[in-house]
């Protein structure tokens, strides 16, 4: 244990005296939020969004790109320490899940630098993006099932369900879901890195408990580089992780709750996300088939905004909701 906090230590050391030159470079090379019109999927304006967010226009967006780098190349040393207990496939999962969505973040964060240009391929639409996010989950989902044996879902009081085959596109939705729910979270300043340090906590403990080696190393940089981004990214914030951040942090988190084989745990761990995922689902399904919004607005942290609370309010009380929710999690992942 004293190894994994002195990762922790160390992660978090790298990542803060990194990210002060970091934020830096990126106002040098003009790497900020543009004035913009804000549209949904279905390419409609979200007034509210603009209302409530305009005055952050300017401030440095990528802060996932360096979590990503000082993760990964922290992790593979750290791996090499270990390198008699460390699953290799294990360790591929987790790298592959962070460089390929971080990858797709990184191209929607460079779009919206050339936005109003003509390029046809940084015209891609949402829904090629989204196809995109699948066919990356469903590799993941391939390499936990074939590689890994990963077939089955631990239910309590009944124990493990098989899904045979059925586990893969199982897998690829909830990589996609929570990938999707981390973005959509990543509205507020310090929301979704100082929930997602509240996840990485819980899943460090059930990790510990399995004595999965590959795991708790991987949790435990994060968590550090994580944590010193935070201290940036709270209101207001100094930088934000960007869609290179969101999408490989959410993606990340689906396949740590999927390594642990505790799915049913991460959606309770994870419950913040999923009513902010949830928000927005029912929003989308309303107005694709029934023409019109189910909700006044969505997400649902957009909505508290509209009624009139104010941003660091909302983002604390989700943090106190989202340690709530960890240790129901936990709960249930050890109770006998």
């Amino acid at each position: 244990m004293a190894q994994i906090l002195g990762l922790m230590i160390l992660s978090s050391f790298i990542t803060f005296v990194l990210l002060i030159p970091f934020i830096d470079f990126l106002y040098k090379l003009r790497i900020r939020r543009q004035k913009q019109k804000t549209v949904d999927i279905f390419d409609k304006p979200t007034p509210y969004f603009d209302k409530f967010h305009s005055w952050k226009e300017g401030t440095p967006f990528g802060g996932g790109l360096l979590i990503v780098i000082v993760t990964i190349v922290l992790s593979l040393w750290a791996y090499g320490l270990f390198n008699a207990q460390v699953n290799g496939w294990e360790v591929f999962v987790l790298l592959f899940t962070f460089i390929s969505f971080g990858l797709l973040g990184f191209y929607d964060d460079f779009k919206k630098l050339v936005n109003g240009k003509k390029l046809s391929f940084f015209g891609l639409r949402f829904r090629y993006k989204f196809l995109i996010q699948w066919i990356l989950a469903f590799i993941i989902a391939s390499v936990l099932y074939y590689q890994l044996g990963y077939d089955f879902l631990f239910i309590r009081g009944i124990g493990l369900a098989s899904l045979g085959l059925l586990f893969i596109p199982f897998a690829a939705f909830v990589i996609v879901s929570f990938a999707n729910a981390f973005n959509i979270a990543d509205g507020l300043d310090g929301l979704s890195s100082g929930l997602l340090l509240i996840c990485l906590g819980a899943f460090l403990a059930i990790s510990e408990n399995q004595l999965d080696q590959s795991l708790r190393v991987f949790i435990a940089v994060l968590m550090g580089s994580v944590a010193s981004f935070l201290y940036f990214n709270i209101y207001k914030a100094r930088i934000w992780l960007g869609d290179v951040g969101s999408l490989s942090l959410g993606a990340g988190l689906a396949v740590i709750g999927l390594l642990t084989g505790k799915v049913i745990v991460l959606a309770f761990i994870g419950g913040v996300f999923v009513i902010e995922v949830g928000s927005s689902l029912v929003q989308i399904l309303g107005k694709r088939f029934l023409g019109r919004k189910i909700l006044p607005v969505a997400p649902f942290h957009l909505y508290l905004q509209k009624i009139g609370w104010d941003e660091p309010k909302i983002v604390m009380r989700a943090w106190l909701l989202g340690f709530f929710f960890a240790i129901v999690g936990l709960y249930i992942a050890f109770i006998r």
